[in-house]
């Protein structure tokens, strides 16, 4: 059973930061992306950043230069820096990823349960 768990959510000040962590625990075989995604109450998610095995990285154009995501691998975690934080920010983050397990010819897609992060002006 696969399972992505999101941590590092938590309340912080405009102009704070904050790092969330996303890690895929089961019987693993490939991990290809792995994004985060965030949702405001009543609205659809977003797409915040994504990225790729092979380590490409994309942003959504109200977080670029404020936000990074990195990945190891080797933990088959994903990271988000939330930098310069804004009111605006506040957001459910959630974590998604596509995995092959290692009792399956595919891969599949996965959502974490998220994470709260709360801006505080």
């Amino acid at each position: 059973q696969v399972q992505l768990v999101e941590s590092g959510g938590g309340l912080v000040q405009a102009g704070g930061s904050l790092r969330l962590a996303c890690v895929a625990s089961g019987s693993i075989s490939v991990i290809n992306r792995m994004d985060w995604y965030r949702q405001y109450p009543g609205k659809q998610r977003e797409l915040v950043a994504t990225s790729t095995s092979a380590g490409s990285t994309n942003y959504a154009d109200s977080v670029k230069g404020r936000f990074t995501i990195s990945r190891d691998n080797a933990k088959n975690t994903v990271y988000l820096q939330l930098n310069s934080l804004k009111p605006e920010d506040t957001a459910v983050y959630y974590c998604n990823a596509d995995i092959r397990s290692s009792n399956s010819p595919i891969l599949r897609n996965y959502w974490g349960k998220g994470t709260l992060v709360t801006v505080s002006s």
